[in-house]
């Protein structure tokens, strides 16, 4: 699931909801405002798949939680 394969297509895996996220951080958000701009989207789907790509991208450090805000990690 988080990477594509033949039953999970690109835009629906782990990684590729994250680049969505990504995509919509431009800047620093809640959870809940996120979850309310994004959760429309096709690829995202779910809270459940939204969740584990927060997760995910916390975790390749590609984010970061700062005050209560989600926001792109600065290189």
């Amino acid at each position: 699931m988080i990477l594509p394969t033949k039953h999970i297509e690109a835009g629906r895996s782990i990684i590729g909801v994250g680049a969505a996220l990504l995509s919509h951080l431009d800047h620093p958000w809640t959870i809940t405002a996120l979850w309310e701009k994004v959760r429309q989207l096709p690829q995202i789907g779910t809270f459940e798949r939204f969740t584990l790509a927060i997760d995910f991208l916390y975790m390749i450090d590609a984010v970061e939680f700062n005050n209560g805000l989600l926001q792109r990690r600065s290189k």
